[in-house]
C-alpha cells in the first residue's frame, strides 16, 4: 500500500508561482508511474502531469505546457509540481496519484490507471 501526502498548496494572484510536493511511503517497486490530477468545482478531475520511472518519459495537459513542470527526487520518495504563471483557471483541488506498472504514454493521465491517491491541496489563483 502506497501512501501519498500532498503539500504546497495555497493561494496566489494570477501570475504568480507555487511548488507543489508529494511525498510517497515507499515503493515495493521501481516500476511505476506517478501523476498529478486536479479537480475544480463542479468539474471532472483532469490529469495534467505523469511520468514513469522506465525511460523517464513524462507527459503534461495541454493547457499547462511550458508553465507546469513535473520533477522527482527519487532519493526522497517525493514528486513535485513547480507550477509558474498561473492563471484563475488553475484554481482546483490538486492531487497525487501513482501507481504500478507499464501503460501506454497516452494513459499517463487516466485516472483510471492509478490505484493510490493522495488527499489533496488546494490551489487558489485570484485575478
Amino acid at each position: 500500500q502506497v501512501q501519498l501526502v500532498e503539500s504546497g498548496g495555497g493561494s496566489v494572484q494570477a501570475g504568480g508561482s507555487l511548488r507543489l510536493s508529494c511525498a510517497a511511503s515507499e515503493f515495493t517497486s521501481t516500476d511505476y508511474r506517478m501523476a498529478w490530477f486536479r479537480q475544480a468545482p463542479g468539474k471532472e478531475r483532469e490529469g495534467v502531469a505523469a511520468t514513469y520511472t522506465i525511460g523517464g518519459s513524462t507527459v503534461y495537459t495541454n493547457s499547462v505546457k511550458g508553465r507546469f513542470t513535473l520533477s522527482q527526487d527519487n532519493a526522497k520518495n517525493t514528486m513535485y509540481l513547480q507550477m509558474n504563471s498561473l492563471k484563475p483557471e488553475d484554481t482546483a483541488m490538486y492531487y497525487c496519484a501513482a501507481g504500478y506498472g507499464y501503460t501506454s504514454y497516452r494513459r499517463y493521465l487516466r485516472q483510471e490507471d492509478y490505484n493510490y491517491w493522495g488527499q489533496g491541496t488546494q490551489v487558489t489563483v485570484s485575478s
